[in-house]
């Protein structure tokens, strides 16, 4: 079965190709191989919402299945902001240190037994007929009260993990890999894929 991977980024296609690696009969297709590939806006109210949108999107453009995704922030002082808009999180043109410093200042004064925050992806696999399936991802942790590591990208800085003693930010990217949200719903996902390959398997190609 060929899967359109809905991504742009490299890195994270990368990572994909790595955990679905050793599925019999899956190939992975990056979506810079589809060159009139539409940019799917993401204006969903979930992250469920936006993956799912994406995913169904693509796979109707390719003709193929497609896995997309939706990943963000979730604090709960903040009423679960910022949520899916994470990665606009106070307006365009922020950096990644502009965001987290914005993030710092909304919850100055808050103690740390009300900075909990989760790390969320939701995976979702989409066939050209509408079937649709999710899995989720989650990494609980708290907000610190100033960032920390080097290592990482986006808000791993300022989340710390209270059973590592450490933020993201300052956990190898291997580490990191095995533990954070995304990692954990490409485990979903692949279980997923492979009960889908598995009955392709026993009643035949059903796309």
């Amino acid at each position: 079965m060929k899967l359109v991977v809905a991504t742009n980024n490299r890195n994270k296609f990368f990572e994909i190709n790595e955990k679905m690696a050793g599925i019999g009969g899956l190939e992975l297709i990056p979506l810079s191989a589809f060159a009139t590939a539409p940019e799917v806006r993401e204006d969903r109210d979930t992250f469920e919402g936006n993956a799912g949108k994406k995913a169904l999107e693509i796979s109707a453009h390719t003709g193929l299945p497609a896995l997309a995704d939706d990943s963000g922030l979730a604090v709960d002082a903040l009423g679960g902001r910022p949520g899916v808009f994470s990665a606009r999180y106070g307006g365009p043109g922020k950096t990644d240190r502009e965001r987290c410093l914005l993030l710092l200042d909304e919850l100055n004064g808050i103690e740390d037994a009300k900075r909990s925050a989760r790390f969320v992806c939701v995976i979702a696999i989409a066939f050209p007929d509408g079937e649709i399936h999710m899995a989720r991802g989650e990494c609980e942790g708290i907000i610190a009260h100033e960032p920390k590591g080097e290592m990482g990208f986006g808000y791993d800085p300022v989340f710390y993990l209270p059973g590592m003693h450490k933020t993201m930010a300052e956990i190898p990217m291997g580490e990191k890999n095995k533990i954070s949200h995304r990692a954990r719903a490409l485990d979903g996902a692949r279980e997923i894929l492979k009960s889908i390959m598995e009955r392709q398997d026993a009643e035949g190609p059903i796309r």
